[in-house]
């Protein structure tokens, strides 16, 4: 069972919000049918979306108040999203069996190298979360759930990289995308 400052988190919201701007700036790098995975989904907004383009989406979190306000607002918008409460950092994962996996706002390493096994191959990784050199104080301060530079490429080195974007405290930090990085990356096909 979740613990109670992520029940507590949720228990007043929602809204979910808007998708995040990996998501948004690069739909068209979408697959048009296929399962996705939004991890670490809060209240579903990356999920929502990425229904709301073809995609059979599972939402996966550990807060039962998200998911169950998730649900509703699916089912409510019939799209097909199936929520499952679970904790990231110990639950297994399946192999080969997302088109597409999305992370936001969540950074947890060792479990890096399970993502790149879900992904089938061809698949997608949509990662976007923040980094220790930012502008705001936005997001966590914590350093173990903040990227340093480069990270996202390191960690998923695995795969092919098709947008990267991390700006950190370069130029007129007062305009650009600041605090966070972007990896949208791809699984090797499978060789015919």
């Amino acid at each position: 069972m979740p613990n109670s400052s992520w029940q507590e988190k949720y228990k007043n919201m929602v809204d979910p919000g808007e998708p995040i701007q990996a998501l948004l700036q690069n739909q068209h790098l979408l697959p048009t049918t296929g399962n996705a995975l939004d991890l670490a989904c809060g209240l579903g907004a990356n999920a929502l979306f990425l229904a709301s383009k073809g995609l059979t989406c599972q939402a996966w979190d550990f807060s039962t108040v998200a998911l169950e306000k998730l649900a509703i607002r699916a089912r409510d918008q019939k799209l097909p999203v199936e929520t499952r409460v679970i904790n990231l950092e110990s639950d297994p994962f399946p192999d080969n069996q997302f088109d597409l996996i999305l992370v936001s706002h969540y950074l947890y390493r060792p479990l890096c190298p399970a993502i790149c096994n879900a992904l089938k191959p061809g698949g997608l990784l949509f990662y976007q979360t923040f980094c220790q050199q930012k502008v705001s104080e936005k997001g966590p301060q914590n350093p173990k759930f903040l990227l340093a530079e480069n990270e996202l490429l390191e960690l998923f080195n695995s795969l092919k990289p098709v947008v990267y974007r991390e700006e950190r405290l370069i130029g007129d930090t007062s305009q650009g995308f600041r605090n966070q990085a972007i990896l949208i990356a791809q699984k090797p096909p499978l060789e015919s």
